[in-house]
């Protein structure tokens, strides 16, 4: 029986930019529809859809369920994959109470997206981390086999044996009361690319004074070749870097009077 995240949205954004980079998007695509009813929206950015072309006929091969996606894809030839605009875009077509920041290579034990969906349902938290700060990210050596086997009875032991245990801090997947992200200022477009925005998120929605919870438990992450878009060669990098020290040195009232002139979320809402 699935488990009932029916009021939560995951927003996957996705440029598939090699094979194991498709590998995760099938892997953690095929894990969320098969364990949860709930609501997935991928929004693929790219110059050709790899995941209509590539991902889809292989979950329409493997899954005994309905593939309950709603994919929506842009053709852009641009190298920059602003991953910040595109998670800002689907934030406001979500309809649902709880909206998770999804990253396309992570898997977390069932009952930590339970646990995560619950608390903030309970208006016990506004934004949820939904694993541990410290050594809790186990960094998967994922091939076909590997993933094959995981998803046949999702055992997590299959992926530990073929992990190195590593450290983890804001990235990967944020569960967040819809509202609380708007009202905070949503996902900063300033940055580009591979950036602190991790750090920047956790910061802002920290000083803002937003009630920011933990799970203690482990993340994967299936690891993958990374390129200017996933790694410190991003062009874009100074600028980022600069951004970061400048909000990192902000108060609330601060962070408000920044957030409210942001040119960006008038495109999204009356500020």
């Amino acid at each position: 029986m699935k488990i009932d995240l029916s009021e939560a949205t995951f927003i996957i954004p996705i440029r598939i930019e090699s094979q194991d980079r498709l590998r995760n998007v099938i892997t953690t695509t095929a894990f969320l529809l098969e364990n949860f009813d709930t609501n997935i929206i991928i929004k693929e950015v790219d110059f050709e859809s790899v995941f209509e072309k590539d991902a889809l006929p292989v979950l329409e091969d493997i899954l005994d369920c309905d593939i309950d996606v709603k994919h929506v894809f842009e053709k852009s030839e641009e190298p920059l994959f602003h991953r910040q605009k595109v998670l800002n875009e689907m934030i406001m077509e979500a309809k649902t109470e709880i909206v998770v920041n999804y990253d396309c290579d992570v898997l977390l034990p069932l009952d930590s997206y339970h646990k995560a969906y619950q608390s903030i349902l309970d208006h016990n938290c506004d934004v949820v981390y939904p694993y541990g700060q410290g050594m809790y990210q186990y960094q998967v050596r994922a091939t076909d086999e590997i993933v094959s086997e995981f998803l046949q009875d999702i055992n997590f032991t299959i992926l530990d044996k073929h992990s190195n245990i590593h450290t983890s801090d804001f990235g990967w997947v944020q569960f967040f009361n819809r509202q609380v992200y708007i009202d905070g200022g949503l996902e900063n477009e300033n940055f580009k690319a591979y950036s602190p925005e991790d750090k920047e998120r956790f910061y802002r929605f920290t000083t803002l004074g937003y009630n920011i919870g933990r799970i203690n438990d482990y993340v994967y992450h299936l690891e993958h070749a990374r390129g200017e878009n996933s790694w410190f060669n991003n062009p874009h990098m100074n600028s980022n870097m600069q951004e970061w020290e400048k909000i990192q040195s902000m108060n609330k009232e601060q962070l408000i009077g920044y957030y409210s002139n942001q040119q960006y979320l008038k495109k999204y809402v009356s500020i």
